[in-house]
């Protein structure tokens, strides 16, 4: 008898709602991320696509409840969450002060277990590499190389303890279309290649198309559709048009 596999469910939200100052940012958002989705978020600015991420990875208070492969999330097992997530941020945020290397390996090292600094350097080295640059960078600071090897590296460090899920918010953000569309390229291609299930915050429709299997178009405080991304441009949704068509 043939056996389907069940369709896993890495990240639900229900009736997740935030205010700020009695201003409703959200309203009883309920969605679901299943295993090995990519899916985007996207609307005008002041939706609340950002203020969403923050409230999936704890960074501010909400209402409702999030669950992480059935697991509600709280306080005393984020940690947990965080462990098996990555995240790249907008423009990067590399530490200023410290080298490539260590950028790239600073998960590792400055978790609950210390690692060699050789095996860390050899790590960081292999991590460049997935990523597309070239070992020679390594040593130079973050202000010595453009901001789309910075971006890379960013994503080197995401990735550098293999984890399950990763969420990018505005991963082109001051890119050229050029190193934009490159970038694109390398984040849909390692998260294919290593299924990992991941979230994209993004107001560049490009970068939704290239990386993502969904989108998400939030609009006052809801979730105004939802569909393929291959059905984004074909939507009855007029706003979404006003929008494809406005980028």
């Amino acid at each position: 008898m043939n056996t389907k596999s069940l369709v896993k469910v890495v990240i639900e939200a229900k009736n997740l709602t935030k205010e700020f100052e009695n201003k409703v940012v959200f309203n009883k958002l309920n969605f679901k991320i299943q295993e090995g989705q990519s899916i985007g978020i996207m609307g005008p600015s002041g939706t609340g696509k950002s203020v969403l991420l923050k409230c999936i990875l704890g960074l501010t208070p909400y209402e409702g409840k999030i669950y992480y492969k059935e697991r509600l999330l709280e306080k005393k097992n984020r940690k947990k969450f965080l462990i098996n997530s990555g995240m790249l941020f907008q423009g990067g945020a590399l530490f200023d002060s410290l080298p490539v290397w260590q950028n790239v390996i600073f998960k590792l090292t400055n978790g609950r277990k210390s690692i060699p600094k050789k095996l860390a350097f050899e790590t960081a080295i292999l991590k460049l590499q997935d990523v597309g640059l070239d070992k020679s960078i390594a040593h130079l600071m973050p202000s010595e190389i453009s901001g789309g090897m910075q971006k890379r590296v960013a994503l080197a460090r995401a990735l550098v303890d293999k984890p399950n899920l990763l969420f990018f918010d505005e991963p082109t953000t001051g890119l050229d279309p050029l190193t934009s569309s490159s970038i694109n390229e390398l984040i849909n291609n390692i998260i294919k290649k290593e299924n990992i299930t991941s979230l994209v915050i993004s107001h560049d429709p490009f970068s939704i198309k290239k990386i993502c299997d969904e989108v998400m178009f939030v609009e006052n405080g809801m979730i105004g559709w939802r569909g393929k991304v291959s059905e984004m441009e074909n939507s009855k949704y007029k706003l979404l048009q006003e929008y494809l068509k406005s980028s």
